[in-house]
């Protein structure tokens, strides 16, 4: 059997396919070295030099998570960002146009706002939730279509297949962050998207000590982003690719428990007076439940409310936890909160957020994965009137 046919909980634990990279070493060992005898092969490609993605940890953390998705072959990043931005570029050049979802990750909005058009490149906005108007917003010079599995920070779930559907029918490459979800939930190669893309830095590493990125696809179309890779400079470092490796071990694990406390945690808070409403795809009264419920294996460990009372009320509450904590990543260890409108989405400004669904009372939260009554009792402490850290 080979180890693309076993399951994600083997496959995220046996490393790499090529037994001599390591010297059969069953824990990776980390290869810092810049410098190499070159040997009698002079094929740039097989250099082995970090800014060419060709040292032994780059490649060996590329390859587990491109078997984990599903895909032929994967390119690691520095960071999330710059698997993004390296891929669409790569893709889409001057004059190219890219259809992507709206709202997105705050970064990646105001490249897609403000930077494309910089570099000659168009885009238009879709809302993922209305496919007849998608024909619309296609212009003779679209390549690509981009979009979240799970959107940030609003929880939105596009049904992907008709995405596929849709890029497939006009020639267009799909292009999925698949960061929320991890491949745990969701593998969107099996639906049919060309790349994946992820901020390796949260679900995947899990335990808030790297910052990475991973690009997932086909061979030709990563050896084509990796051109643009390497000149751009956007290489990850072998020790994050390490760390990377080690926190891939437990990813099955880890997400199981975090889309546990995510669905509690909604629970709770939709019960709760101080809170208007809860956004959780795992919950019957979020609109695109039906579809998560077919697309992912689970429902994620990200989840969002709006208090009663506004921005006001929502800074209170981010005080007030003592368990969870005020922080603006996701994916690690402990459960964490954010208002968006401070952090990931302040660049878009109070306009853009607005017309985004962003509001001010809006609270951002990553599960955990605490004992979930400890983080109930905290969260019912946070919310109680005249609660507050100080």
């Amino acid at each position: 059997m080979t180890k693309a046919r076993l399951h994600i909980e083997t496959n995220v634990i046996h490393g790499s396919d090529d037994p001599g990279r390591f010297d059969g070493a069953q824990i990776t060992p980390i290869v810092r070295s810049t410098v190499f005898e070159a040997g009698e092969q002079i094929d740039p490609q097989s250099i082995r030099y970090g800014r060419l993605s060709t040292l032994a940890n780059q490649l060996e953390a590329a390859e587990v998570l491109a078997r984990i998705e599903g895909a032929e072959a994967g390119l690691v990043t520095s960071s999330g960002m710059a698997a993004i931005t390296t891929t669409l570029i790569a893709l889409l050049r001057s004059g190219g146009h890219v259809l992507t979802q709206r709202p997105l990750y705050g970064a990646t909005q105001q490249f897609v706002s403000e930077r494309l058009a910089e570099l000659g490149i168009g885009h238009g906005f879709i809302d993922v939730r209305q496919p007849e108007t998608w024909q619309a917003a296609l212009t003779r010079d679209t390549r690509a279509i981009y979009v979240e599995a799970i959107s940030n920070p609003l929880m939105v779930v596009a049904d992907h297949a008709r995405i596929v559907e849709f890029a497939r029918a006009h020639g267009l490459v799909s292009v999925i962050d698949n960061t929320f979800a991890s491949p745990v939930n969701f593998r969107p190669i099996e639906v049919g998207f060309d790349l994946v893309l992820h901020s390796a830095t949260k679900y995947l590493n899990g335990h808030s000590d790297v910052v990475m990125g991973a690009v997932l696809g086909s061979a030709g179309r990563i050896r084509s982003i990796k051109r643009w890779l390497d000149i751009l400079g956007g290489t990850a470092d072998p020790e994050a690719c390490y760390l990377l490796r080690r926190g891939l071990k437990t990813l099955a694990l880890r997400v199981g428990r975090q889309n546990e406390n995510a669905l509690a945690l909604a629970r709770t808070l939709s019960a709760h007076a101080a809170v208007a409403r809860v956004i959780y795809p795992g919950l019957p009264d979020h609109p695109d439940h039906a579809v998560a419920a077919r697309l992912f294996d689970g429902f994620g460990g990200m989840l969002a409310c709006e208090l009663v009372g506004g921005a006001a009320a929502a800074a209170r509450f981010v005080r007030s936890v003592k368990v969870a904590v005020h922080s603006a990543s996701l994916g690690g260890p402990e459960t964490l909160l954010t208002i968006p409108a401070t952090t990931s989405h302040a660049g878009l400004g109070a306009e853009a957020r607005a017309d985004a669904g962003i509001s001010d009372g809006l609270v951002r939260i990553s599960a955990g994965f605490e004992h979930i009554d400890d983080l109930i009792r905290d969260f019912e402490a946070a919310l109680a009137p005249h609660s507050d850290a100080s």
